[in-house]
């Protein structure tokens, strides 16, 4: 009979035992589960609950300090440009009137020049016919020729009729306003003018003493281009083509 009671009792201890121990189990496998379900790289706090996320408010008051808005801001610079512009263009009609202005009075003062220089070429003209000898030459070709070889003579440069008069045939046919308007001369500002067809820069350089500067002259320009073919060529006689 002990033997039988010593069984039960063991029976009842072991099936405490045994729950106790499922319960463990049950509690063990629980856990388990509860942290299979946690991703391996997050942390227990993870499993809570996330925070409600906070909202952001929106203003659809204007910013205060801003003054004009985008357009009116485009328009005030369109302003700006148009007004640049405009003084722009008035400083350009300004600096052409002043050009204009300086070109015309520059033009006034070379007429009043060339006037002038006239006016000096005549006085001295009459000057030296004044001084020159009683003598009087005709005024043409012939006279002109005459008088220059007499000028010629007095300042001791070579020449004769026949050699100014074979040159002036050929350069202008005894045409004392002759002009060449197409040559290298012409071509670079300085055509040839006068009886013998000398340039501006040639008839300064070589212009004798006793004759008028006046390039037109008849005596002048025989004159100055015997001066300047003896320089070059040792008389107008050795000259028979442009030179």
């Amino acid at each position: 009979m002990s033997k039988n009671i010593l069984t039960r009792g063991h029976s009842r201890a072991l099936t405490r035992h045994h729950r106790l121990a499922v319960a463990g189990v049950a509690a063990l496998g629980a856990a388990a589960i509860g942290f299979s379900a946690v991703p391996s790289n997050a942390s227990p706090a993870t499993t809570a609950e996330a925070a409600p996320t906070a909202k952001v408010a929106y203003s659809t008051e204007p910013i205060q300090g801003v003054k004009a808005s985008v357009t009116d801001q485009l328009a005030g610079s369109s302003v700006k440009i148009e007004q640049i512009a405009a003084k722009k263009e008035a400083a350009d009609r300004a600096t052409a009137e002043k050009k204009a202005a300086a070109a015309a009075a520059e033009a006034k003062a070379e007429k009043a020049r060339q006037a002038e220089e006239a006016a000096g070429r005549a006085a001295e003209r009459a000057e030296v016919k004044q001084a020159a000898p009683q003598k009087t030459y005709s005024d043409t070709l012939d006279g002109w020729i005459r008088e220059s070889l007499a000028i010629m003579k007095k300042h001791g440069i070579p020449g004769s009729y026949e050699g100014i008069h074979r040159n002036v045939m050929r350069e202008s046919s005894g045409n004392p306003k002759a002009i060449n308007l197409w040559d290298i001369n012409a071509q670079n500002g300085i055509p040839s003018k006068g009886l013998l067809q000398v340039i501006p820069p040639t008839f300064e350089a070589y212009h004798v003493p006793g004759t008028p500067k006046d390039i037109y002259d008849p005596v002048a320009n025989i004159t100055a281009a015997c001066n300047y073919a003896a320089d070059k060529y040792g008389t107008m006689d050795n000259v028979d083509s442009a030179y």
